[in-house]
């Protein structure tokens, strides 16, 4: 069996050709296996936050209707005027939650971390080896 140095060009060609390839596979199913690892995790908050918001939507109409009777009963204003100022209010605290939220879902906490650091390495073994 000849010695590394000794190997021809088409042996050298057809190995590269071969690592490359399995390095391709074992980098493609490793960001496979953490997309599919933060899906997961996206799905079940999602339904967490969907259960939990369908549950405290009546229980906040139901104090809003409180707060519209209390401004009618204690300091004396129509219904209708009562109505509209809480509901000024409510859209007021909902515009900003809403952009509270569109802050913290950033498409870099998305980004699959132990891929682009092992694509790193592999590039910086590729260039040490062609030196």
């Amino acid at each position: 069996m000849p010695s590394d140095n000794a190997r021809g060009l088409p042996d050298l060609v057809g190995s590269l050709l071969e690592q490359t390839t399995t390095l391709l596979r074992q980098e493609i199913q490793l960001a496979r296996a953490e997309f599919s690892e933060k899906l997961g995790r996206v799905v079940q908050a999602a339904v967490a936050i969907g259960l939990a918001a369908a549950m405290l939507l009546a229980a906040v109409v139901i104090l809003l209707q409180a707060v519209v009777a209390a401004l009618v009963d204690k300091a004396g204003l129509q219904p209708w005027l009562a109505g509209v100022i809480v509901g000024v209010v409510v859209a007021l605290i909902a515009w900003l939650m809403l952009r509270s939220g569109q802050a913290r879902l950033r498409a870099a906490s998305l980004v699959p971390e132990r891929t682009t650091t092992q694509l790193s390495r592999d590039a910086s073994l590729a260039k040490e080896a062609v030196r």
